[in-house]
């Protein structure tokens, strides 16, 4: 089988292109190589095109001769502030939009699109009252350091597994955009028969990250800073609930989803299923590292939310995936895995 990765240079898609490899399949990467994520041209051992997704002139001759799509080019992360939205727009949604034309023009009719946990939101909430709900957090009660999203009725609610039929409820510009491209490869997948899964990637940490810029993830910032001998920063009260999901476990369920053709859309949570706090991932990179202990700072961003931890039911039922990194060995492997160089501002 020969794929087309686009944003196949980066952090997870370089991953992809290896895990393809390993197992005897061939790959064309497109890359943007934009600044947000490349301090400079990486060395990858698969073909390399320098395009743009949004140009259909790139992606024309590209498509015409492989067999499936891994989408994972797009703007990732926290963002910093709304001024980052047209940005979004276009390389997330509009990237996708002309992707998905093209490859219906090209009739290539299986895609697996990068799609990631902040689709939810918040995660999933029981009021032991009133059942399943929606989490909420006020203002007023985060300026006062209380952090737990609250039910209508004023109580506190207790976190749990969030599986991929929980409502979608974007609290970030990201997180609206890759929402969009959900919805997007739906609705391609209705129109033209084809193929589509979204894999809903929880926190991807490891190798290859992008170092030194505000739109990697959270594992790559403390890790920077440990690097430059500080201490890491935890904002809130270190408690918020993640699912550390290591990238060579992600890079394996896109190959199994790129060999599971069917017919439809399908989303799929690619997680870990196991719970890990944002202060267990500083704490734990810190002793690894041997750097200065982890300072908890309070406060909260906009659009930040408290808890998602996954169910990983559905993508072993389905897909035959399971993480199989533990979190104690991928963060103490992390301390020292090599990082993207550090990135330039433009």
């Amino acid at each position: 089988m020969r794929v087309l990765i686009t944003g196949g240079a980066g952090f997870i898609g370089s991953h992809v292109a290896d895990e393809l490899t390993a197992q005897g399949h061939d790959c064309v990467v497109l890359d943007a190589l934009l600044p947000e994520a490349h301090g400079a041209i990486p060395l990858l051992d698969h073909e390399l095109v320098i395009g743009d997704v949004t140009d259909p002139e790139a992606l024309r001759p590209l498509l015409s001769r492989v067999d499936a799509v891994c989408h994972q080019a797009a703007m990732v992360g926290h963002g910093v502030d709304p001024f980052d939205a047209p940005s979004y727009a276009r390389h997330n949604d509009l990237g996708t939009a002309v992707l998905l034309a093209e490859m219906h023009r090209a009739g290539v009719s299986r895609l697996v699109l990068a799609s990631s946990m902040v689709v939810y939101g918040e995660g999933r909430y029981r009021c032991l009252t009133h059942g399943i709900v929606r989490g909420e957090r006020s203002r007023t009660d985060l300026a006062q350091g209380l952090y737990e999203p609250r039910c209508a009725c004023g109580d506190f609610l207790v976190p749990e597994l969030v599986p991929e039929d929980a409502p979608l409820d974007p609290r970030s510009t990201y997180a609206a955009t890759k929402l969009a491209q959900e919805h997007l490869a739906a609705a391609w997948a209705r129109q033209t028969g084809g193929s589509v899964w979204a894999l809903r990637y929880h926190n991807v940490y490891g190798p290859r990250m992008p170092r030194d810029t505000p739109y990697a993830g959270v594992a790559s910032i403390f890790r920077s800073a440990l690097q430059n001998g500080q201490a890491p920063r935890v904002m809130e009260d270190g408690r918020q609930r993640r699912d550390f999901v290591h990238v060579t476990d992600v890079a394996r369920a896109n190959v199994l989803a790129l060999t599971s053709a069917r017919p439809g859309f399908e989303a799929v949570n690619v997680c870990s299923g196991v719970m890990h706090t944002i202060g267990d991932l500083a704490f734990a990179l810190a002793d690894a590292c041997d750097g200065p202990a982890p300072q908890i700072v309070g406060g909260a961003r906009p659009g930040d939310v408290r808890h998602v931890v996954a169910s990983p039911a559905k993508a072993l039922d389905v897909l035959g995936f399971e993480a199989s990194v533990r979190f104690e060995d991928g963060v103490r492997a992390f301390a020292t895995d090599p990082l993207r160089a550090a990135v330039t501002s433009s």
